[in-house]
């Protein structure tokens, strides 16, 4: 995902954090900011040391990014974190890929219906 699409500061995590609008499911909870500003979104992604070694959590962040290239075209202009919980350690990429679509039409990141 290319520079622009990321959230990578501290800060900028804690602010939305702080001030944005959090959805959960039992694998992910996201949060979500508006911003007027930007063109498209960003996105930051949070897995834990807690979930597994390395390799068990880039496969989790590798699926996520994943699903917001396919879905690049659809998503609002906004700040949205993704943090995976402890159940996406032990699912594969279409599950986690139909986990992740489910938690984002609750927080309604889609322009469109998908």
């Amino acid at each position: 995902m290319e520079k622009a699409y990321r959230i990578k500061k501290n800060s900028d995590f804690q602010f939305i954090y702080k001030k944005g609008k959090s959805v959960a499911n039992r694998q992910f909870v996201v949060y979500t900011k508006a911003n007027k500003e930007l063109e498209h979104f960003r996105l930051g992604i949070s897995v834990s040391k807690k979930l597994g070694n390395a390799v068990v959590r880039n496969k989790i962040k590798r699926a996520i990014r994943e699903n917001f290239k396919v879905h690049k075209e659809d998503i609002i202009p906004m700040e949205i974190i993704v943090i995976a919980r402890q159940p996406a350690k032990d699912m594969n990429t279409l599950q986690i890929q139909a986990s992740l679509e489910h938690v984002l039409k609750i927080a309604k990141v889609f322009n469109k219906r998908i």
